[in-house]
């Protein structure tokens, strides 16, 4: 029959337990505190990589066929610096809410020329457009010769079968302040992965 000292001497852990314990729960606070400061990290990089995303090098989906064979649907491309855009260049822009993506023809005081195959002059010089389907002249209801306002961008889609652009009334010569950047380089799939240089 057990005494009550002798049931206070089991309750008592012995040293090597205690410090087993101790381990334990050292551990147990180590991992809690690498998992919070884990999961902070992340939220810490996704935030970032959000804000880059959204004010310094936006990542937009291509949505459409307008702009093959340079760009593809479903790809995912990067734009940077919205500043010294050129003919040749691909840009994003806002359009009735929308995001569309286009490549610039012509700049504020230029004059464009489309003949009856599709073949774009500006300022009375043929462009070299070994981008573009010329397949159609797309859609179209604009009188050429045609002068581009100022402060203001002739865009056109690669497929011009495809493509509703400045061609069109319904979209026009687009407004800098309504520019997002350039498009500078495709990022997924990986296998498309590649900067794009625009066309001179």
């Amino acid at each position: 029959m057990l005494t009550m000292n002798d049931e206070k001497k089991m309750d008592i852990p012995t040293a090597e337990q205690f410090k087993k314990e101790l381990d334990r729960r050292r551990y147990k606070q180590k991992y809690i505190r690498t998992l919070l400061n884990t999961i902070g990290a992340v939220i810490v990089a996704a935030a970032a990589f959000v804000l880059i995303s959204a004010f310094v090098f936006p990542v937009i989906k291509v949505t459409g066929n307008s702009m093959a064979p340079t760009l593809k649907k479903e790809q995912v491309v990067l734009c940077s610096s919205c500043s010294d855009i050129k003919k040749g260049d691909i840009i994003a822009f806002y359009h009735n809410k929308k995001i569309l993506i286009k490549r610039v023809i012509a700049e504020s005081g230029d004059t464009v020329e489309i003949d009856e195959n599709g073949i774009v002059s500006v300022n009375g010089q043929t462009l070299n457009e070994s981008y573009a389907l010329l397949s159609a002249n797309g859609e179209c209801d604009i009188s050429f010769p045609y002068k581009v306002p100022d402060s203001r961008y002739f865009v056109m889609g690669d497929d011009r079968s495809a493509s509703v652009d400045s061609r069109s009334s319904e979209v026009g010569c687009i407004a800098e302040e309504n520019i997002i950047g350039k498009i500078s380089r495709i990022i997924l799939p990986l296998s498309d992965s590649g900067s794009l240089g625009g066309e001179k």
